[in-house]
């Protein structure tokens, strides 16, 4: 007997998203700089629909994502399919900017890309709007701040995505990565004006980065937010052995992804090999093992499934039990690590302090 999909309600939202989250970074165009193995636009429908097909009804994007591609991908899917538009979840992004050429810029406001990207209340109205022409929808389910802009004042952010909420462009809003103590004050700047709260956080979170278990995840489960984690794989490296076997190949996105490369420069390897036993043990893929980790962690992860045969597979994650002894066995060989997925706060270079006339 298959599994089936299971739901749960975002945060303290009456919103229901499905277990697995489809991620959508992976559809868009090729040409998107640094992203050589983005699928195009007629493998993103068809998996699209299969992974609507298997009750995968929730679907992570945004504006930036091949800028703008993945979003029209999304569009285009609903229509050529006839899926009802109230059937699906549709999560999208804003913060960065979006190009008119594959061209991916550092995310500095300034010089050509002044007011076309952070969280502006004027840039935040254009955005929007930008999204809905993409996805040729009339609304998005869940707004997310792709990261926090600390150009901007906390209170302009919030009105800015409060009125969005009132003017029915979004349904409920939501946020990424981030430090906690910044994603506390912007909700408690909306709870003391009144004003729409987050209902999920996104943040980078897997079995070889958890540094998001000391502050951020607690404060999300006191406080009713729902977390959905990017990269719960960490970016592939707990989909395969640590140790290669000799001759293989690595794949288009092991080649040219930057951060793959960075992450796993400094990974565990002792925890891969862990999660490789698990499942052998279980009779699963590492893949799966390591998703229905985070399921156990009461998450709802964002997994990019490339292929059918991946979504299939990631719906076993749902039947997998993990014990007590086996979720201690994964986690213990875990080391302290230093922060990821933050954008580095952007301190102020200190003027030298005048000495005091004497």
């Amino acid at each position: 007997m298959s599994t089936k999909m299971e739901y749960v309600r975002l945060g303290n939202s009456g919103l229901k998203v499905s277990k697995l989250i489809q991620g959508c970074m992976v559809f868009g165009d090729p040409n998107w700089q640094g992203s050589p193995w983005t699928l195009g636009e007629e493998d993103g429908m068809k998996l699209l629909k299969k992974a609507y097909d298997l009750g995968i009804n929730t679907w992570d994007t945004a504006d930036t994502y091949s800028n703008g591609a993945s979003e029209v991908i999304i569009g285009k899917a609903l229509k050529k399919y006839q899926i009802p538009r109230s059937k699906v979840v549709i999560l999208s992004k804003i913060f960065n900017p979006v190009l008119e050429d594959g061209s991916r810029p550092p995310s500095i406001n300034d010089g050509p890309l002044v007011n076309q990207m952070g969280l502006s209340r004027k840039h935040v109205f254009k955005a929007v709007d930008d999204c809905l022409k993409r996805l040729d929808t009339d609304y998005i389910d869940v707004l997310q701040i792709h990261r926090l802009d600390r150009e901007t004042p906390p209170e302009e952010i919030m009105r800015a995505l409060h009125e969005v909420v009132v003017s029915g462009k979004v349904r409920y809003i939501g946020a990424s990565s981030m430090y906690t103590w910044e994603f506390a004050r912007l909700q408690y700047t909306a709870e003391l004006k009144g004003w729409t709260k987050f209902i999920s956080m996104q943040p980078f979170y897997n079995l070889l980065y958890r540094e998001e278990e000391r502050e951020m995840i607690p404060f999300c489960n006191a406080t009713g937010v729902g977390v959905i984690p990017w990269s719960p794989l960490a970016r592939g490296l707990l989909a395969r052995p640590a140790k290669k076997e000799e001759g293989a190949q690595e794949s288009l996105r092991e080649q040219t992804d930057a951060k793959a490369k960075k992450w796993n420069e400094s990974s565990n390897p002792a925890i891969i090999d862990r999660v490789q036993e698990v499942a052998a043990k279980k009779g699963v893929s590492m893949a799966v093992l390591a998703t229905a980790w985070v399921l156990h962690k009461g998450c709802a992860p964002i997994l990019g499934l490339s292929t059918e045969k991946r979504i299939e597979e990631a719906v076993e994650a749902l039947s997998v039990k993990l014990t007590d002894e086996e979720l201690s066995y994964l986690e213990e060989e875990y080391q302290p690590r230093t922060v990821q997925g933050i954008t580095p706060e952007r301190r102020p270079e200190r003027r030298p302090e005048r000495r005091p006339d004497t």
